[in-house]
């Protein structure tokens, strides 16, 4: 007698667990799984901002835009701009941030070798996998809307004469195994600095605008010399290791921001329940959405007067964006840690799966957007259906994947 696997008990049963089931953070899983779902619905509506360019002739043709945009829809709907500008300015940053708050105790807990040899498993060979595998896959559309002939050989001829190997959003995951190595350097070098970051968040319970304070200062220092040196939208590769020029550093910063916090404790100092943080979280939902204004005046101030002062208005929109960043990571922190508090199965679910759908998401994001270019609808009809499709065929199919023990054991 056979079991039939249906979508539900993919999801209502538990994956293969490697190792029996920890007590873990509600309020920082729930809300890492919630900016992984942000970004899924980031690049599900990329294809019908208003801004999104036209379709490229080849893929071999400068400027490479399709490395951002896979499928153009030539449906669009201008609120996607608000969404998609809200999200680039703060969602990465605060990833960083979430990875961080677990690096310091698994490195007292392993020392610097196993962790990063764990770390290698979990991120490196996930890393591989999505950038020799799925990312070809997923760019293939891209080259559908091309205007040459289409073969599955002449993409592949056209793929291998890029002079760089696109990997799509699988660059978070290298540049967070790097983090990785930088951290695991430094407890080998000096393991009581860790001392020295619990003192740096040990107050926060009760001062959490003195953190920002801080973080506001480091993320300035990083971020503007750099957007300054380069154009804050350039992107620099080697092979098929992408980062953020301008932002490397700045992530850099929300990163160690993070250790700092997970040095100190998930369940009290900034992340106390009880905190000022949880408590004043009314007033940081407000500052996030003033600054997030501030950041999007000084955007279109500099868009407009760039060729002017172009050095002064990089400056000033700069500081729009850091602003933006803090108070908006901030008041999701907030959020979470003052109504996520009892466990919910869906959540859960989405928890659990949340790695494997952000590895996996981009290959449904293009071939979803590619089907739906044959449906004469509105673009925010297209839009949202495009995010419910990612969101169900990532979460099913990582649901799924986890159910086999060598998948499992990574994510």
């Amino acid at each position: 007698m056979t079991t039939e696997i249906t979508p539900a008990r993919l999801l209502s049963e538990p994956p293969f667990q490697p190792v029996p089931a920890v007590r873990y953070n509600i309020p920082v899983g729930y809300l890492r799984a919630f900016v992984t779902i942000l970004v899924l619905a980031f690049h599900s509506v990329l294809a019908y901002d208003t801004d999104a360019p036209q379709p490229p002739h080849s893929l071999l043709a400068q400027p490479r835009l399709w490395m951002a945009f896979p499928v153009v829809d030539p449906h669009r709907w201008s609120g996607f701009s608000l969404f998609i500008g809200f999200n680039d300015i703060f969602f990465m940053s605060l990833m960083f941030f979430l990875s961080g708050l677990f690096v310091w105790n698994g490195l007292r807990l392993k020392g610097s070798q196993r962790f990063l040899r764990d770390r290698a498993l979990r991120l490196g060979v996930p890393f591989l996998i999505a950038a020799a595998m799925l990312a070809p896959l997923a760019y293939y559309p891209a080259y559908l809307q091309t205007s040459e002939p289409h073969s599955v050989i002449s993409y592949f001829h056209q793929w291998l004469s890029l002079g760089e190997w696109p990997a799509g959003p699988a660059w978070f995951v290298w540049v967070l195994l790097a983090f990785d190595f930088v951290a695991a350097a430094l407890f080998f070098a000096a393991p009581n600095v860790g001392s020295l970051l619990t003192r740096l968040s040990s107050n926060t319970e009760r001062r959490p605008a003195r953190f920002m304070g801080l973080l506001l200062a480091f993320s300035a220092m990083t971020y503007i010399p750099m957007a300054l040196a380069f154009n804050p939208l350039r992107w620099t590769n080697f092979g098929p290791f992408y980062f953020q020029t301008s932002r490397i550093l700045h992530y850099a910063v929300y990163f160690f921001a993070g250790i700092s916090i997970g040095a100190f404790g998930l369940d009290r100092g900034l992340l106390a329940p009880t905190g000022e943080l949880a408590r004043r979280w009314i007033r940081w939902i407000f500052m996030a959405l003033g600054m997030f204004v501030v950041a999007i005046v000084t955007a279109i101030l500099a868009f407009a007067n760039y060729s002017h002062a172009p050095r002064m208005w990089i400056f000033i929109s700069g500081c729009g964006f850091v602003l933006s960043c803090a108070a908006s990571c901030f008041a999701f922190l907030a959020l979470f840690v003052r109504f996520a508090r009892t466990p919910r199965k869906i959540y859960d679910a989405f928890r659990e799966n949340a790695y494997g759908m952000y590895l996996i998401h981009y290959v449904f994001v293009s071939w979803v957007q590619y089907t739906l270019l044959r449906l004469m609808l509105p673009g925010l009809m297209k839009g949202t259906l495009a995010v419910l499709a990612v969101l169900a065929l990532s979460l099913m199919t990582t649901a799924a994947l986890r159910r086999v023990r060598l998948i499992a054991k990574v994510i």
